[in-house]
């Protein structure tokens, strides 16, 4: 195995750890909504400080549940993902696309050179 693939294969092990470790151990089992995110926690926190908090604002939108909450959240997670990955596709593309072309170049170059030497020396290779 190549050294790039041990690493991919560590990078995806660990991830994999990061997800499932926390099930495994019952992290959250005393909350009752376990895994929130952090605006939920954050509001949570608050309200034991200071009980007559009023937000600055409102959200402009609230969902009708907590699942299509998460859903509009994977959405706008997955289309970032596709932006970036179209951005990181199109730069790799154009790099490869420059390097053939300067590869193209030297390679014809070459051609030219070759061919003005075959021009001086003629077509029997210099010899009468």
């Amino acid at each position: 195995m190549s050294r790039n693939a041990k690493i991919n294969t560590l990078l995806l092990l660990l991830v994999a750890a990061l997800a499932v470790i926390p099930l495994a151990l019952g992290l959250g089992d005393h909350k009752e909504e376990p895994f929130t995110g952090a605006d939920g926690e954050a509001e949570t926190a608050i309200t034991e400080i200071d009980p007559d908090y009023e937000p600055w604002f409102s959200p402009l939108y609230e969902p009708p549940s907590g699942e299509i909450e998460s859903a509009l959240f994977a959405l706008q997670a997955a289309l970032g993902a596709g932006v970036l990955a179209y951005y990181f596709g199109l730069r790799r593309g154009r790099r490869q696309g420059e390097a053939r072309a300067r590869g193209r170049a030297v390679t014809q170059d070459a051609d030219a050179e070759d061919a003005d030497a075959e021009a001086r020396t003629g077509a029997d290779g210099g010899r009468d």
